[in-house]
Order: structure tokens, then sequence, then C-alpha cells
């Protein structure tokens, strides 16, 4: 009997799977992995996750495994030689906002030691812990996203509408979002 999991992620592939059962929604405060999901949730925009998981090791490759150092360096003839690269989302706008992207993280870093500290204060530095009986009680934003999203925009940070927004606090387990029924709920609660 196969185990219950979000309906997001029943009949999904190996790659979903793999990342709903291992990743999505546990804590994270590392800053690296923040920022790497900070980049891959602003490529999400507009289209499916699991076409960004099927991206991901290629985003690893072309981005420098996410290094913030060297992503807020690259020239513009580096964007434009990333654009030709068929092993990411060839967006132009999601490619240049990861470079100034990294420019705002490096600034946030300065600024309050760590981009986990700043990050988590939007939820009070732990866990907010849903209670969802179905994936449609789940909000696409709320309060909290709406303020993250309106403080990342004003320190120059893109592609952080209050959707991508929640969607980041899911990924990075600012909120526990797996639904009651779903063998993760519980283990990623504790």
């Amino acid at each position: 009997m196969s185990q219950r999991r979000c309906a997001w992620a029943m009949g999904g592939s190996p790659a979903e799977l793999e990342y709903h059962d291992n990743e999505w929604g546990v804590p994270s405060y590392d800053d690296q992995y923040l920022f790497e999901m900070l980049i891959l949730e602003g490529a999400q925009a507009g289209l499916s996750w699991s076409c960004i998981l099927n991206k991901r090791q290629g985003y690893h490759q072309v981005f420098d495994n996410f290094d913030a150092d060297k992503i807020a360096r690259y020239s513009d003839k580096k964007l434009a030689q990333i654009k030709q690269d068929e092993r990411i989302i060839r967006n132009q706008l999601k490619i240049a906002a990861a470079r100034s992207n990294a420019q705002a993280f490096l600034q946030v870093q300065q600024e309050f030691s760590s981009f986990s500290e700043y990050i988590w204060q939007f939820v009070d530095g732990k866990p907010l812990q849903n209670h969802w009986q179905s994936s449609n009680q789940i909000p696409v934003s709320t309060p909290e996203s709406e303020a993250m999203s309106k403080d990342l925009a004003k320190r120059g940070f893109k592609f952080v509408g209050p959707t991508i927004c929640y969607a980041y606090m899911q990924a990075t387990g600012m909120v526990n979002d797996h639904t009651v029924d779903c063998f993760r709920y519980k283990e990623v609660m504790s």
C-alpha cells in the first residue's frame, strides 16, 4: 500500500515525489538553499513546478550552484550567454532577475548578518503550522506572504509577488502546508 501524499504530489513524476517526500515544507535556515529556492520559485512564475524540477540540475550548472557572490557579478554578456542555454527557462527577465536578486540578497546578508535572519522574521522565526483537510483550502497568498513580497520588492528583488512568496514559504518550510492526511504532515511538524 502506498503512502498518502498531498494531492499535488499524487501521481507525480519521480522528481516530484522525491521533492514532496524529502524537501517540500522542511524548515531551512540555510542561506544557500534559501537563495536557490528564491531563484527557482521566481523562474517558476507562470509555469509548472515539475518543469522547474526537471531543469533544476541545469540551473545548478548554469548559475554556478547558486553562488550569490558570482551571480551578482554576472556581466550583461554573461546573461546573454545564459539566455541561450537550454538547460534553464530562457526568459530574459527571469535571468536578469537572478543577478539583481543575488545583489539584493548580498545586501540583506550584510544588513541582517544572514538572509535567514531576515526572511524568517515574516513568520516570527518559526514555521506556521496549518491544518488543511484538503488542498482546496490552501491559500495562494497570505498576509505574511504579502508583507514579504512588499519588503523584498522594496529591497530590489524581482519576481517576488505574494503568490511566489507563498510558494517560497511552502518550499522552505516557513509554513507547513502538507494536508493532515499526508504522511509528511506530522514528520514536518516535528
